[in-house]
């Protein structure tokens, strides 16, 4: 729990130390399901709501399934489709929507640490981005570390009750960097939630999500406030 903690608060550390040019906040409303058909085989879907600076409307809208494969109870692969939409408003002109379209890859492993429950996803991710000129290919690699802390005692597995969640995400250019903005590191997303399990079937919880993006000329941090939804068949 210690170090599961330490590394939300370093990120949170490093992110401040970045030079900010802009400053943000916004909301976001994610739902994410996973459905075992069998033992091996399983399907993800993945919603999200993203609204525009000062929540003025929405700004992004993705939808992301995806096949999932068993390798065993503590991991399992996934791959998928996104459809990512990018609404923008423009003074003095129509307003625009920019389409991206992905393929994604996704390993991930699972353990406990005492009571907690610890993810490790790794992501690699084909883009193909709509822009407003030539229109941009490139590769993304993503690790994403979470860990689920129950607040109440419990000896066997964590059926139902309150808890604390504690993630952080690196995003990584590793091709054709140049054609966005010109660096290795993309982003990072540190988020800490409060929540509640109502099942083993559901899970709901509310938190802030601090998102740096590392901009070519500019970094730009937003403040996020997220409403996430997890369903398990």
């Amino acid at each position: 729990m210690r170090r599961l903690i330490f590394t939300f608060l370093f990120s949170l550390f490093v992110l401040n130390g970045f030079s900010q040019n802009v400053n943000q906040s916004s909301g976001w409303l994610m739902f994410l399901n996973s459905t075992k058909i069998n033992d091996k085989w399983g399907l993800h879907l993945d919603v999200q709501l993203r609204s525009a600076d000062k929540w003025d409307g929405v700004r992004n809208f993705l939808f992301r399934p995806g096949v999932t494969y068993y390798i065993n109870k503590n991991s399992n692969a996934t791959v998928g489709y996104l459809l990512a939409n990018t609404f923008l408003k423009q003074d003095g002109s129509a307003d625009n929507v920019l389409t991206e379209h992905r393929i994604w890859e996704q390993y991930i492993l699972t353990h406990k640490l005492r009571s907690i429950a610890v993810q490790h996803r790794f992501r690699l991710e084909q883009r193909f981005i709509e822009a407003a000129g030539d229109d941009i290919f490139s590769q993304r690699l993503r690790y994403f570390l979470r860990g689920v802390i129950p607040l109440t005692e419990t000896k066997e597995a964590f059926i139902s009750g309150p808890f604390a969640a504690l993630q952080n995400e690196l995003f990584f250019n590793v091709q054709h960097k140049s054609k966005l903005n010109g660096k290795f590191f993309d982003q990072n997303r540190a988020y800490g939630a409060i929540g509640y399990r109502f099942s083993k079937n559901f899970d709901v919880e509310a938190g802030y999500l601090n998102q740096l993006i590392n901009g070519a000329g500019n970094h730009t941090m937003n403040h996020a406030i997220q409403l996430a939804l997890y369903t398990r068949f």
